[in-house]
């Protein structure tokens, strides 16, 4: 939901060198040898300080930009220095070209005019990267109106019930914000609305079937609008100040009482708006034609999205040629193991682990992972289940990411809708907790990047790695079983890949070739997927998620292929742990900078 944009930032003044007097009793060939460091052009301690002056003012600047934000990013703000203000949504919008060209000239200027080399290594790599961004920001399809920030699927509407209602309370001034940001939803949905409306009116508005999604969200998420008391956000906002300590028996019926008195006269609103809204709009758009490619600068959005989001260089046609080698690869594999083990069957009664409860998969892939990665220890989690109020409205299973500033606390919610068992239920832990997400947020953590770092997270690199290791835990858990159990584990997650694959290969197709259903339906009849239903329903999900597929599968193959490169070119001296622990180390970045720093 949170989309950083590149913008003008003021420089402090550079500090000033001070000249240091050395004791006399210091050896000639030291002395030298530290003066050559400290004026070398190689080092310099004031355009390291520069540096980090600007990056901590344009982390400032980024971070309050919406309280949502800010409160996700730092636990305790006051401790970098940032004052509370009064909490927004942020603002929404039209995106102009020349007033965005002519901030984004102002950001070169501030980035070009650092010396690369007199930086520390971190900050090279933090300078590279905001170079990056601002490369990607330059396209054309930055400012593009096909960028869309409502959907049934990963749209505003849907995951603003999720973050209000997870919204952790540790002050009274977090529960305060949480109420402004309440009273504000009205005015931030009308720049929403404003927004859609201008997408309309230039051709850019979404299909039907997206549009229908959302106003059957937005009914589902009033249903209980006529009893407010006992709506999912009111009872979750109870249940957390039930179990607060920060204010009085007298102060939590203040506090209740006056939630609810907003949830009627600000939030049930707003969402009656946007649906009404986007009712009214509803067949005025031209994107029911298809993908991307169908669209006025439909490609050139496109390619943003590669870069900026996938976070790789490559063009739609490299990334279908390696997708499509992949696919054969993958089915090759999945035909030698059924030939060597005939009586093989994928359905999940025949693939029984000896696991009775998550908590005990997370604890046998904690141990596992030593195997290939680094060993991190000390690191606490919870796994928590989803309130039934908001099951209908969260994916299978999600790792919520704690605030830098902190780094807990690590919670892996598991959602009781999709009563995930086995091997699905261990590869999908495996993907939110270790080697995955859990086990890459608290690594990088621990080398205390600079805090700017955790809002340039391409999500290719994200997204890929949790993808790259469940073929490391579906390894992981049959390691101890029958060499049956064992091509039963490899033989899922093969069949898992193949899925993720010919959905990638489905985007680039519509949103690349301008494929339409009928394509689509075709393309998928070749594997043996002939269900009208599930193709539409496939079909419709990509065209309204433009390279979602693409973070995980095009992410995951990156750093297969940066394995391929580094075992070869390191022979025998090649250590998987040492290759782990420096990507680990680099953090999330763009592959072709993973690539040059590796």
């Amino acid at each position: 939901m949170i989309t950083v944009r590149t913008g003008a930032y003021s420089m402090k003044p550079a500090s000033l060198h001070r000249r240091i007097l050395f004791p006399l009793l210091l050896c000639g060939g030291l002395l030298f040898a530290l003066l050559f460091w400290y004026f070398s052009p190689f080092f310099s301690p004031g355009e390291n300080r520069r540096f980090s002056a600007y990056v901590e003012e344009r982390f400032h600047s980024e971070v309050t930009s919406s309280a949502i934000t800010l409160h996700y990013t730092l636990a305790d703000p006051a401790s970098r220095g940032i004052a509370p203000g009064t909490a927004s949504f942020g603002t929404v919008s039209i995106p102009y070209r020349t007033s965005y060209d002519a901030l984004l000239q102002s950001v070169e200027t501030t980035l070009t005019s650092f010396h690369r080399n007199r930086l520390s290594a971190e900050n090279q790599i933090t300078l590279d990267l905001l170079l990056y961004e601002l490369d990607c920001e330059k396209m054309p399809g930055s400012t593009s109106l096909l960028a869309e920030p409502l959907g049934p699927s990963l749209g505003i509407q849907a995951q603003l019930p999720i973050l209000l209602a997870e919204y952790p309370f540790r002050t009274q001034q977090d529960i305060a914000d949480y109420l402004h940001l309440l009273q504000d939803l009205p005015r931030y949905f009308s720049d929403l609305i404003a927004l859609e409306q201008e997408k309309s009116r230039q051709g850019m508005f979404q299909n039907d079937l997206a549009v229908d999604g959302i106003i059957r969200q937005c009914s589902a998420f009033l249903a209980d609008a006529d009893t407010p008391e006992s709506h999912l956000l009111h009872t979750v906002f109870q249940n957390k100040l039930q179990a607060s300590s920060l204010f009085s028996e007298a102060e939590r019926n203040l506090c209740l009482q006056t939630h609810e008195k907003l949830l009627t006269s600000c939030v049930f609103p707003a969402y009656r708006s946007l649906s009404d809204a986007l009712s009214s709009l509803r067949g005025k758009g031209t994107q029911n034609a298809g993908g991307l490619s169908r669209q006025e600068d439909g490609l050139s959005y496109y390619a943003y999205l590669l870069r900026s989001r996938v976070g790789v260089d490559a063009s739609p046609e490299e990334l279908t040629r390696l997708l499509t080698q992949q696919l054969a690869d993958q089915c090759a594999e999945m035909q030698i193991i059924l030939d060597q083990n005939p009586s093989l069957s994928l359905s999940e009664q025949a693939l029984v682990l000896p696991f009775s409860t998550p908590e005990e998969m997370l604890a046998d892939l904690q141990n596992a992972v030593s195997e290939d990665f680094p060993v991190l220890s000390g690191i606490a989690y919870e796994v928590k289940t989803v309130d039934d109020s908001l099951k209908d409205f969260l994916s299978p299973a999600f790792y919520l990411t704690p605030p830098a500033d902190i780094n807990s606390p690590n919670s892996i919610y598991l959602n009781p809708a999709d009563e995930m068992t086995g091997i699905e239920l261990y590869s999908t832990l495996a993907h939110e907790g270790f080697p995955g997400h859990l086990y890459q947020t608290v690594s990088f953590s621990r080398s205390d990047p600079l805090l700017i770092r955790h809002l340039y997270a391409p999500s290719g690199y994200v997204e890929g790695w949790a993808t790259y290791v469940e073929s490391y835990a579906c390894r992981y858990a049959a390691r101890n079983l029958d060499a049956n159990t064992q091509a039963l584990c490899r033989l899922w997650y093969l069949n898992r890949s193949v899925h993720l694959t010919l959905c990638s290969l489905l985007d680039l197709g519509i949103h690349s070739q301008g494929w339409l259903l009928s394509d689509a339906s075709a393309f998928l009849a070749q594997f043996g997927i002939t269900d009208a239903s599930a193709a539409t329903s496939l079909y419709q999900y990509i065209l309204e998620t433009p390279a979602n597929y693409l973070k995980y599968c095009v992410g995951s193959l990156s750093f297969s292929q940066l394995l391929s490169e580094v075992r070869e070119q390191e022979g025998d001296s090649f250590s998987l742990i040492g290759f782990h622990e420096k990507l680990l180390r680099l953090g999330p970045l763009p592959f072709p900078l993973v690539e040059k720093y590796l």
